[in-house]
């Protein structure tokens, strides 16, 4: 079990480093473009992927989140809700600063503690379901950050193409 919690905490160092380089490439106006027509954005997707990190820490139980406001812009709206986005630069500076903690907690955890219930689930419902455990989530959160890396990468080969 021990290796197969490293292979996930692998997997999602890897892809948020993928994310964190891909980011930095890009220039601000093409990750302001669309990924296709009628497509989200590139801001607005990595806006929304540091929102999910930022949920990471109460679901995991590593405290409340740095940027509760992003909730509201990046996960609970479409991209073209007219609704003030931060900027690049300053969610580059969230991004750093979340996955910090998240690098943190997720260094203090020992082997056990993966396969305990995050607080997304009662106690009741992880007893019948102890698959809906912390590894899980992480696993989940990877995925996720994985096929939104995806969808932007088409702003690296648009660039590449223009």
């Amino acid at each position: 079990m021990e290796l197969f919690i490293k292979m996930t905490i692998a997997a999602w160092n890897t892809q948020n480093a993928r994310l964190n380089k891909l980011v930095n490439t890009l220039s601000n106006e093409q990750l302001a473009t669309e990924t296709a027509p009628g497509r989200n954005t590139g801001t607005y997707l990595f806006g929304h992927l540091i929102a999910v990190s930022d949920a990471l820490l109460p679901i995991m139980g590593w405290g409340e989140k740095f940027y509760p406001e992003l909730e509201t812009i990046f996960l609970k709206n479409p991209d073209k809700s007219g609704l003030e986005q931060p900027s690049i630069e300053t969610l580059k500076g969230y991004f750093t600063t979340i996955n910090a903690c998240i690098e943190q907690h997720i260094d203090t955890m020992q082997v056990a503690d993966w396969f305990d219930r995050h607080t997304a689930v009662s106690a009741a419902d992880f007893a019948n379901e102890p698959h809906r455990n912390k590894l899980n989530i992480m696993i989940n959160r990877t995925n996720h950050t994985s096929y939104h890396l995806g969808q932007m990468a088409y702003l690296a080969s648009k660039a590449d193409v223009g």
